[in-house]
C-alpha cells in the first residue's frame, strides 16, 4: 500500500491510500490509522476485488452473518468510519460491490483481496469518536457523550 498525506492544518487531516493487488484492505487501513495515530476519520473508497467476506447483523443471531465471495468485484462504493474502541483503531466500513452481471452484492466489510487497486480518501475528523459496546446488541457503536 501505498500512502500520501493531501492536507495537514488545524489538527485535521486528509490521507489518500492505494492499495496494491493482493492486500487486505481492512487491515491495511487499520494498520495505517495506528500509525498515524488516528482517533476518528471518515473514509471513501472505489476499486476492485478478487475475493471478498461481507456480513450483515442478524439481530436473532446476536452477531454477523458473514458470506465469502470469490469472484472479480468492482467496489461501486466503500463508506465508513475509523473509531477507537478500547485503545485501539476500530473500522466500520460497508461496501456496495458490482458484479459482472451488473448486478449488485453489499454488507460490511469483513476482508478483502484487492484487485486490481482500491483507492481510499481518509479525512480526519475534528472531534474524536468512540465506540462503546451497547448492551441491547452487543455492538460496539458510536458514543457521541464523549465518556469511555
Amino acid at each position: 500500500m501505498k500512502t500520501t498525506k493531501l492536507y495537514d492544518e488545524a489538527g485535521l487531516r486528509t490521507f489518500a491510500l492505494v492499495m496494491d493487488k493482493g492486500d487486505d484492505p481492512f487491515a491495511e487501513i487499520v494498520d495505517f490509522a495506528r500509525r498515524e495515530d488516528l482517533t476518528g476519520a471518515a473514509l471513501t473508497a472505489i476499486g476492485g476485488f478478487r475475493s471478498v467476506t461481507i456480513g450483515y447483523f442478524d439481530p436473532d443471531l446476536g452477531d454477523y452473518r458473514d458470506n465469502r465471495f470469490d469472484e472479480q468485484l468492482e467496489v461501486l462504493s466503500m463508506i465508513g468510519d475509523i473509531a477507537t474502541k478500547d485503545g485501539e483503531p476500530a473500522l466500520h466500513a460497508h461496501v456496495v460491490l458490482g458484479r459482472k452481471t451488473y448486478a449488485t452484492i453489499g454488507g460490511h466489510l469483513r476482508s478483502a483481496d484487492v484487485f486490481p487497486t482500491l483507492e481510499v480518501v481518509v479525512n480526519e475528523t475534528p472531534a474524536h469518536l468512540r465506540k462503546r459496546v451497547d448492551p441491547k446488541t452487543g455492538l460496539a457503536l458510536l458514543a457521541l457523550d464523549r465518556t469511555s
